[in-house]
């Protein structure tokens, strides 16, 4: 079983969440990030019918390494 990356993308003006998987463009959307996954399992299905799986699998790219930096994005404005 391949393990996916799955972004989890919190609306915070209308509420709710998006989850993608970073590499293949399909989509899912929900008010709780479980309804958000279901939905995504539904789109990548769709997109596996409408693309076949070896193209699904052939976007996959390793995961790439994630870090959270502290960092005021007016600090790097130069006046």
């Amino acid at each position: 079983m391949k393990r996916l990356t799955v972004e989890i993308i919190p609306d915070p003006e209308q509420g709710g969440f998006t989850a993608r998987v970073p590499d293949i463009p399909a989509y899912g959307g929900g008010e709780t990030e479980e309804e958000a996954i279901a939905d995504l399992r539904e789109a990548l299905r769709a997109y596996i019918e409408a693309f076949g799986i070896e193209d699904a699998v052939a976007r996959l790219n390793p995961p790439s390494s994630l870090r959270q930096l502290d960092l005021e994005l007016q600090d790097l404005v130069r006046a």
